[in-house]
């Protein structure tokens, strides 16, 4: 059974309630209705009906439940709550109103007040108006300093990682982390592999250089995430600096790095940035054709879920089963 396969097996076993908000795109509407069919998932559409059935045409939105912030029963409640949250930072009622209007808080509004168990959005929204209202209104998980992002990456025929499945961390959304929020990022990302995949997660933190090969500003900040990991998780399988074929192949990361715990098992890769992290799972999914599913987030309290612009329909299904999993975990 395929990573999706088992994923989509968890959240048909107990259905949560997911929102996509952007109900104005075509694969977000085939996306809801492939998750609603199936019963993955129900569904809340966010907008105004009449638009949703013409832009859906013939396509099957029997069960899914579709709200228009300017008449739902819950707006007034929802505003004041908005209000109350913000008010201190400069939020009045008035503004508090209008920005209830847009679907994407609205959305993550029904996960504060438990109408529904998550989101996923940003097939044409930007991740940063994606995750805002997330991050203003449901906030960080407790005992979680970070929100990062990561990719499921799922490759065909290969030999590495837990039959071909990995996790790829930070690689949508902490721009440059600190040794600190990198061993915040490589903890999680632990955490996050365990529950959706299953496994033992075995964490590389890479570099250009392996246990010392060189020394300057950007190894030795993986150097010391990788102490502080082991510091605040230290029944984690996990070690760096690593090259990455250290951590993959089993030859070279007894030749490069004897003795080290990993011993080219590595299946939750840790990069120093956002950018190695962005272009590696971009080669991966290209180069190697594999499956690639986010990017996920973890740390927020409730799961809100970031879509690739360049997603499809079927990239939808697969994320909302995530969120679903991760909804039943929260």
């Amino acid at each position: 059974m395929t990573f999706l396969e088992q994923i989509v097996q968890r959240a048909k076993a107990d259905k949560k309630t997911i929102v996509l908000p952007e109900s104005n795109d075509i694969r977000v509407l085939t996306a809801a209705s492939r998750v609603q069919q199936q019963e993955i998932a129900d569904v809340v559409l966010i907008g105004k009906e009449e638009e949703i059935k013409k832009l859906a045409g013939d396509l099957d939105l029997r069960g899914i439940k579709i709200i228009d912030p300017e008449t739902a029963e819950d707006f007034d409640d929802f505003v004041e709550t908005f209000y109350e949250m913000r008010k201190a930072k400069g939020m009045t009622p008035e503004k508090a109103r209008e920005t209830m209007l847009n679907p994407l808080y609205y959305g993550v509004m029904m996960i504060k007040k438990e109408k529904a168990d998550g989101m996923v959005a940003g097939a044409i929204n930007s991740t940063a108006n994606t995750l805002r209202p997330a991050l203003q209104i449901l906030k960080t998980a407790p005992g979680t300093k970070l929100v990062s992002a990561f990719f499921v990456m799922v490759v065909p025929n290969c030999e590495y990682g837990h039959n071909g499945t990995f996790i790829y961390a930070d690689s949508g959304l902490v721009e440059n982390p600190t040794a600190e929020e990198l061993s915040e990022i490589a903890v999680e990302s632990a955490k996050t592999f365990k529950k959706l995949i299953q496994a033992e997660p075995k964490v590389a933190m890479l570099s250009y250089s392996t246990y010392g090969s060189a020394k300057s500003e950007l190894t030795e900040k993986v150097v010391e995430a990788t102490r502080l990991a082991k510091e605040k998780a230290p029944d984690l399988i996990i070690d760096g600096e690593l090259q990455v074929d250290a951590a993959l192949v089993k030859s070279v990361s007894r030749a490069k790095a004897p003795g080290n715990k990993i011993d080219g098992e590595a299946n939750v890769l840790i990069f120093p940035d956002l950018n190695s992290g962005n272009i590696a799972y971009k080669l991966t999914q290209r180069l190697a054709k594999a499956e690639a599913y986010g990017p996920i987030t973890q740390g927020i309290a409730k799961p809100v879920n970031d879509l690739s612009r360049g997603c499809s329909a079927e990239d939808i299904v697969g994320v909302v089963a995530i969120t679903a999993v991760q909804a039943q975990d929260a």
